[in-house]
């Protein structure tokens, strides 16, 4: 096969990615983690341009994680800092390939300028009619998950929800983003192979892709590659698949 996805062949509607390794990267070049991340902005920006052009409906990155608020001072100032860079340098190349962007997460927990940064985007790219880019920030499938129910419980008690509607719609319904599809790819960079707590609900039935390399060398042509590794794959949602004909 070639850099190509087969043509004739279902695409996902909707691709997920953990973009991991910016600190092996910056290990292995002898520089702080933070160029790392730096490094990692080209990769975002080769993705993102590869699935306007093939016309994926849905991508989600995982930016920032419930947990990263974690990660030593220094480096979640220079992450923000990237964040807010990122949102305003690229904002031209969003419109020209119609991108249409969205935040998912805790968004208030968010630095004053970098969720100003992202409100601006979001209202600069509403006329988008591509490829609807979601950036998870300060996300945890889990606390999806608790926000959710809370926001449900509060639902039955004020009499806005009937008990007896309680189901999986009902949650989904009142996740960040309820008009955001399951997930049908997940790629996760740097050979790791687990979702660190990204997507869970919606990853229920996703295919995975792990390339090896690491993330701030992800370029267009591994982007691909996990499409055409989609092909591949024979999706059964848990049903035995039909058996062909007696001749």
């Amino acid at each position: 096969m070639g850099l190509n996805p087969e043509p004739g062949l279902p695409l996902p509607a909707h691709v997920g990615i953990i973009m991991d390794g910016n600190g092996r990267w910056a290990r292995k070049a002898g520089l702080n983690r933070l160029r790392g991340h730096a490094a990692g902005i080209e990769a975002v920006r080769d993705t993102v341009t590869a699935a306007a052009e093939w016309g994926i409906p849905h991508l989600t990155l995982y930016a920032f994680s419930s947990e990263n608020w974690e990660r030593p001072r220094a480096e979640i100032q220079g992450l923000m800092t990237f964040l807010t860079r990122f949102l305003r340098s690229e904002l031209d190349l969003m419109k020209e390939n119609s991108i249409l962007l969205r935040g998912i997460g805790r968004l208030d927990d968010l630095p004053g300028e970098a969720r100003k940064a992202l409100d601006e985007a979001e209202t600069a790219t509403a006329s988008g009619e591509g490829t609807i880019l979601r950036l998870a920030l300060s996300y945890g499938g889990r606390q999806e998950i608790v926000d959710a129910a809370q926001r449900m419980a509060s639902d039955i008690r004020s009499g806005v929800l009937d008990p007896a509607d309680v189901g999986a719609e009902s949650l989904a319904a009142r996740f960040y983003d309820p008009s955001m599809p399951d997930l049908d790819l997940v790629i996760r960079t740097a050979g790791e192979k687990r979702l660190s707590n990204f997507l869970l609900w919606q990853a229920s039935y996703a295919e995975f892709h792990f390339p090896q390399v690491l993330w701030p060398d992800f370029r267009r042509e591994h982007f691909l590659e996990a499409l055409q590794d989609f092909q591949s794959r024979v999706r059964r949602y848990g049903r035995v698949p039909e058996e062909a004909p007696e001749a």
